[in-house]
């Protein structure tokens, strides 16, 4: 004989709570990653730059995943399509601006 009352339930505490938990030592550790790297000086400018980079676009994955609740199969195709538009736009003006700041660098020291 089971006992339905909703005494003997076992509900989660906070539904999802793990996977904000998931998402926030991920993006803890890969902050902490690249804090390291700098701190210690422990690899050569041009490889630091890369793990920087690296961590910072997986982070950028994670939080979309675990804060913002976006995957590829939970997601419509409109929202995905958006949040690829806006990508090629941010890479377009952080892309833009670098080669800008690095010819106006060539102009002014050669």
């Amino acid at each position: 004989m089971t006992d339905s009352s909703p005494n003997n339930t076992v509900q989660p505490v906070l539904p999802g709570l793990r996977r904000y938990l998931t998402g926030f030592v991920l993006a803890l550790v890969l902050t902490v990653i690249p804090f390291a790297l700098v701190a210690t000086g422990s690899l050569p400018q041009t490889q630091t730059l890369l793990v920087i980079a690296a961590a910072a676009v997986v982070q950028i994955l994670v939080h979309l995943r675990f804060f913002l609740h976006l995957g590829i199969s939970t997601t419509p195709r409109e929202t995905l399509l958006a949040i690829a538009f806006a990508c090629v736009l941010i890479f377009i003006m952080i892309g833009g601006s670098l080669w800008i700041m690095f010819d106006l660098h060539q102009r002014m020291f050669t």
